[in-house]
């Protein structure tokens, strides 16, 4: 019986290595997704049954040794002090080297390949499409049939042989083998799904590979490590590391009842796997599992359409001629896959936002300034116009500026900016089938608008007076991109919000606008000093001229006085000579004695004797007093 296992390890090989490679030939003759995650999973069963196969062999070889070894010792006797050193067993010394090193290593490189097969087959899938030739699915699918079915018969065989036998070298690449007719069906499956108008059938059935080589990877490292803290007992059998259970739990799902009656056999003490309860629960599993699948797939015929939603019904994949919009209610299709139903939110204004993220404990602060980060944000390229010469010129004594000469510089800067949009979708059937990928591209679209008018625009205008307008504008283009992409939506609201330059050069950005500031207002100032200047150097002009020209008249008038005077004074001394020399001597008195000391002598009728003190005995200001007559 031996030799018909390691035969049978053999042709199991044989059989895996064949169906893995027709798989690979198939797969790339027809252009199928699936077929290439089967072929990946084929390949991991041919190295299985090449590594089952090579461990009977050593296992064989330890086996005839024995014998030989045993039949030497009978034809020779035995002796109690003969001994026998490590050398003499060199097929069993080779089998014991082989579980202990290579064996794990070959439990690793399972690993690793897993592992690369599932992130290698996720990132390649979402970069591809389904391209099955169809002029060769229908053969690719009945290849696949053929493969199933071959590898259903030799693994079903192998299976059963090892259950009997007790073999734990061929379980692995039988149930590999049985798996393997699995894979093949799926593949089968994934093909006739897109005969069939079900494009992205292939695809999925390709993730479930992938999903599937993710739980095969994080079994195999589980019982790696279980290995590493695993009781090493002389003599006892253990299951090898490269026997996956999740390989045979998919190759013999009614094994996970033998597991299930052994466990309960075992907590209740005795064999509750032979009473007529489980006896019928299991009998009927089939009739159980089918009545539930009628029961779901009779729930998919009620489909109900929530307010604010419309739904569009697609028949064998394609749209539905006869009602292709469902409206909001309850309505009566086919089970599913014949019927297909795809809500959308038609009654909803959605948003998004084109240059930030949106930060609820950002969005809690009251006061948000330009130096301090608050929310995740993109640059922009901004358009910037700066003045550079500004010429003022002041002529005479009033202030003549002359035209405003401005020379535009063409930059570019930086500038972050919030842009939230909303839309609300208006035709569903334009936004379901006229693109892939409708909020992308909507989303994109935006943001090309958005960039395309911030390239344009300067910096400062759009910080201060061209909000409005700009929103306007940037809702008016997004609106018309939408139609032309047959979007079937309608744009409610472009806002442009939080503009400011990017935060690590905000400060300096503030800096710049204050010495632009402080710019302007010394300039006023220097204008504000010029008029002054002017004006009063003006006003003391006039005030001096006005005070020549009255000098002049006056002294002409003095002149014309004085002549006039002594032309009366002539014929008033003629009239009378010696008064007129005594009025004048009178007139000159007061003008000559006005700064010398008068005594004034009240009486007459005495002799008076005058005694002259040059020196002053008190201060001349009490001496000399202003005595004015009071009326």
């Amino acid at each position: 019986m031996e030799r018909n296992i390691q035969k049978n390890g053999l042709v199991n090989l044989a059989v895996a290595l064949l169906v893995f490679l027709a798989g690979l030939g198939v797969t790339f003759f027809a252009g199928t997704l699936a077929g290439e995650a089967a072929s990946v999973f084929l390949g991991l069963g041919v190295l299985v049954a090449l590594m089952g196969w090579f461990q009977m062999r050593l296992e064989e070889n330890e086996r005839l040794e024995k014998l030989e070894l045993d039949e030497l010792a009978h034809s020779r006797g035995t002796s109690l002090f003969e001994a026998r050193d490590a050398g003499s067993y060199p097929a069993r010394n080779a089998r014991e080297q082989f579980e202990k090193f290579f064996v794990p290593g070959f439990a690793v490189l399972l690993l690793l390949l897993e592992v690369a097969a599932a992130w290698w087959l996720w990132r390649w899938s979402g970069k591809t499409t389904t391209h099955i030739v169809p002029e060769r699915a229908l053969a690719s699918l009945a290849l696949f049939g053929i493969y199933a079915l071959l590898l259903f018969l030799f693994g079903r065989f192998s299976v059963t042989i090892a259950r009997l036998e007790n073999h734990r070298l061929l379980r692995p690449s039988a149930n590999f083998l049985l798996a393997g007719a699995y894979a093949c069906s799926a593949t089968a499956l994934g093909i006739a799904g897109v005969k069939a108008g079900f494009p992205r059938a292939d695809f999925f059935i390709l993730r479930a590979f992938c999903v599937l080589f993710v739980l095969l990877s994080a079994e195999m490292l589980v019982t790696l490590v279980l290995e590493i803290y695993r009781p090493r007992v002389k003599g006892k059998v253990v299951r090898v590391l490269y026997d996956s259970r999740l390989t045979g739990v998919l190759a013999q799902p009614e094994s996970l009842f033998t597991t299930a009656a052994q466990a309960l056999d075992y907590q209740f003490g005795f064999k509750v796997s032979e009473t007529w309860f489980f006896q019928m629960a299991r009998r009927g599993l089939p009739v159980l599992l089918v009545a539930q699948l009628a029961a779901l797939m009779l729930s998919t015929c009620m489909v109900f359409i929530g307010p604010g939603e419309q739904g569009v019904l697609e028949h064998f994949g394609r749209l539905d001629s006869t009602r292709p919009v469902l409206n909001p209610g309850g309505h009566l299709v086919w089970p599913w896959p014949v019927d297909q139903v795809y809500r959308y939110r038609t009654g909803q204004i959605q948003t998004f936002d084109i240059g930030f993220t949106p930060d609820k404990q950002s969005e809690a602060e009251t006061a948000i300034l330009w130096t301090v980060v608050h929310t995740k944000e993109d640059n922009f390229l901004v358009g910037n116009a700066e003045p550079t010469t500004i010429t003022n010129q002041f002529v005479g004594a009033g202030l003549a500026a002359d035209q405003e000469s401005v020379t535009k510089v063409s930059s570019v800067g930086l500038i972050d900016v919030s842009i939230p949009v909303q839309f609300q979708i208006t035709n569903v059937l334009d936004w379901a089938y006229q693109n892939a990928g409708q909020s992308n591209l909507l989303q994109d679209l935006a943001e090309r608008d958005v960039v395309h008018y911030l390239a344009g625009v300067d910096l400062n205008a759009v910080l201060s007076r061209l909000r409005t307008s700009a929103a306007e504008k940037l809702k008016s283009e997004l609106q018309a991109d939408a139609m032309r992409h047959k979007l079937g939506v309608k744009i409610l609201f472009v806002g442009v919000q939080d503009i400011h330059p990017p935060v690590k050069v905000a400060g300096d950005y503030e800096k710049v606008v204050a010495a632009g500031q402080q710019r302007i207002a010394d300039t006023n100032n220097a204008v504000a000093d010029a008029v002054q200047t002017n004006a009063l150097a003006g006003a003391a002009a006039f005030a001096d001229v006005n005070q020549a020209q009255a000098g002049q008249v006056q002294t002409i008038l003095s002149a014309w006085a004085r002549a006039g005077l002594f032309t009366n004074q002539i014929a008033a001394y003629e009239a009378a000579p010696s008064v007129y020399r005594q009025r004048a001597y009178y007139q000159m008195f007061p003008a000559a004695t006005a700064h010398a000391r008068k005594y004034i002598l009240l009486v007459t009728n005495v002799h008076n004797v005058l005694v002259f003190d040059l020196q002053d005995k008190i201060r001349a200001d009490l001496l000399n007093l202003n005595v004015t007559n009071s009326p």
